[in-house]
């Protein structure tokens, strides 16, 4: 019997033509599952401002699923915020995901926004109830954060600016989120807050990742990646099954679903759902909706 899930899937710009074509390829695959949004990334400082615009709205024209377009303040104008947040009601997205961003190299001062909370405020100005606003959660820390009060202080604060939810940087200790949840339980948070979930496929760019964004990849984990070499066939049979069982313990625990870093891939995400029976629970998302 299939279980009822809600799941999403995050793509990126991509970069070319092939690229586009690559992305809309599997974005089609992907949508066969019926999930309740894709994501599209924002680069640091909006350097890929045109590409998500322009991502958005090929899958828009394309899919019937709903867009859920990815917007950071950091290096940005206000103004700038609020034409992007208007061109995107014009297109019909009901959905934002807020996040604070980094800094663009080069770019010395932060802009008219240092938290991500302050977009979250300014899209409640704005905007009023129009979109549904998704933040970020870490339950490893922000690589940032002085301490564990202050990250939760800060997630806390974004909440109480207007998020309706909230999507994990990616983690593969299913603890470290159970925790985090407990916490934010304590703390008053009573917001939706979904895991987000890497599949495994290659080994060096999961190391680069996890780096990047402070993600702990458990010793265990690591050891066995670094004895396949260049194996490939043999880390993805690992990591599929590391990140099923990950999946498996978070719904178990009541995580209220899965929102997948597809890296503009579809098949690992498709077989890992397969495999942990889910059916989504938007079988609605037939209707042409951004």
């Amino acid at each position: 019997m299939k279980k009822n899930i809600d799941i999403s899937f995050e793509f990126f710009p991509p970069k070319t033509p092939e690229g586009m074509l690559h992305l809309n390829q599997n974005a089609k695959k992907l949508s066969s599952l019926h999930p309740e949004f894709f994501s599209v990334t924002f680069g640091a400082g909006g350097s890929t401002r045109e590409g998500t615009l322009q991502t958005v709205k090929m899958l828009h024209e394309n899919l019937s699923i709903p867009i859920a377009p990815h917007l950071a303040c950091m290096g940005c104008k206000r103004q700038e915020l609020e034409d992007i947040l208007q061109t995107y009601k014009e297109l019909g997205a009901k959905r934002i995901v807020a996040l604070r961003g980094d800094l663009p190299s080069g770019m010395g001062q932060s802009g008219e926004f240092r938290f991500a909370k302050e977009l979250v405020n300014l899209i409640r100005k704005t905007s009023g109830d129009h979109f549904h606003i998704e933040i970020a959660a870490y339950p490893e820390f922000h690589p940032q954060a002085k301490d564990a009060d202050e990250d939760l202080i800060n997630f806390k604060a974004k909440v109480d600016a207007g998020a309706n939810s909230a999507i994990t940087q990616y983690f593969f200790n299913p603890d470290a989120y159970f925790y985090f949840i407990d916490q934010c339980e304590k703390n008053h948070i009573s917001i939706p807050i979904t895991p987000g979930i890497m599949p495994i496929t290659q080994f060096a760019k999961l190391v680069h990742f996890s780096d990047l964004c402070g993600a702990e990849i458990p010793r265990w984990i690591r050891k066995r990646l670094e004895a396949y070499h260049d194996d490939i066939e043999s880390i993805k049979a690992f990591g599929l099954e590391v990140v099923h069982g990950l999946c498996e313990k978070l719904l178990k625990g009541g995580a209220p679903g899965l929102h997948f870093y597809t890296l503009n891939q579809a098949d690992t995400s498709i077989l890992l759902v397969e495999l942990l029976g889910a059916s989504c629970t938007h079988p609605d998302n037939q209707q042409h909706n951004c």
